[in-house]
């Protein structure tokens, strides 16, 4: 998977490196889900909720042409994200 980080649409605070957002997408568990909102159906988003190599959730909105991922924006999980992740990998795992 190759990403677009050309003038990266937000800024990145220090919880989060570049490395460790692409990670989450590497993750064999993350979560991807197309908004079903008419806000989102110009130009598709997507959300990524994954893990990276050292256990940080990272939330994610990109959009992908299909070979090139453009990471809108990125921030460590929530709560909620967190227990949903956790739930859907657990769903996974007992399978």
């Amino acid at each position: 998977m190759e990403f677009d980080w050309n003038n990266p649409p937000f800024n990145l605070d220090s919880s989060l490196t570049l490395q460790e957002i692409e990670e989450s997408f590497e993750d064999p568990f993350a979560v991807r889900l197309l908004p079903d909102s008419p806000r989102f159906s110009v130009q598709a988003r997507f959300f990524n909720l994954g893990s990276s190599a050292d256990g940080t959730g990272i939330f994610s909105v990109y959009r992908t042409n299909g070979k090139q991922v453009r990471v809108l924006y990125a921030r460590p999980f929530e709560a909620e994200e967190r227990f949903f992740y956790q739930r859907k990998l657990d769903q996974t795992l007992a399978q």
